[in-house]
């Protein structure tokens, strides 16, 4: 969900910040489409790459940690025995239990339990590269392709007032949503992603205000 509703914010207020910069500089709509278009495109193929090159180096790390893992289970079972039960002790079991629940989870798989107690790895958790790629660039497209559409429909002599508008309106619906589903206050993520979004989407348009006699 994080990365989604991050996705989407990015999308939102990357695209948004493009469109009014240009909108700033220029007279026309087709650049202004055309910059909208673009900056979707490479936020998402870069939100992508991003996300997988992140996700694949922690799924490399947790391989790594699973082999040196493994190799010390063959090495050191004894060790490793004891290390799991302290585990369990520090969770609340007395020694006796702690040590009988070691016992018997070594027994039935001793990577996986200490891939999951030790290590905080599970079938859940474990990184998968690809799916975060994948689900990263989407929230992004979804969240960039809203003010691509205000673009298209909005009058280019007031593109700034809409985008700035509906790309605010689009970014308090995802703090509220994002504040809901993650059982934070709803307020201060609205507040923080509207102040946010106004700051770069205002130094965008100042940007495309002062260059904008070079832009048809």
């Amino acid at each position: 969900m994080r990365a989604a509703v991050l996705g989407a914010n990015d999308g939102i207020l990357s695209t948004a910040s493009i469109v009014i910069g240009v909108a700033a500089a220029s007279a026309t709509k087709d650049p202004i489409l055309l910059s909208g278009l673009a900056g979707l495109v490479a936020g998402a193929l870069s939100m992508a790459a991003g996300e997988y090159v992140s996700v694949s180096s922690q799924s490399d790390l947790e391989e790594a940690d699973l082999k040196r893992e493994e190799k010390e289970l063959t090495e050191t079972p004894q060790a490793e025995l004891q290390e799991l039960a302290h585990i369990y002790e520090s969770r609340g079991l007395d020694n006796v239990l702690a040590l009988q629940v070691a016992k018997q989870l070594t027994a039935h798989n001793a990577l996986e339990a200490h891939a999951r107690d030790e290590l905080g790895i599970t079938d859940m958790t474990k990184a998968n590269p690809l799916q975060a790629a994948l689900s990263s660039g989407a929230s992004f497209v979804f969240g960039g392709a809203l003010p691509v559409i205000v673009a298209f429909l909005a009058p280019v002599d007031q593109m700034e007032i809409y985008q700035y508008l509906t790309a605010l309106l689009f970014l308090i619906l995802l703090g509220f949503l994002s504040g809901k589903v993650g059982g934070s206050s709803k307020r201060k993520a609205v507040l923080r992603i509207v102040l946010g979004g106004t700051i770069a989407m205002g130094i965008t348009a100042g940007i495309g205000y002062l260059f904008g006699v070079g832009m048809i």
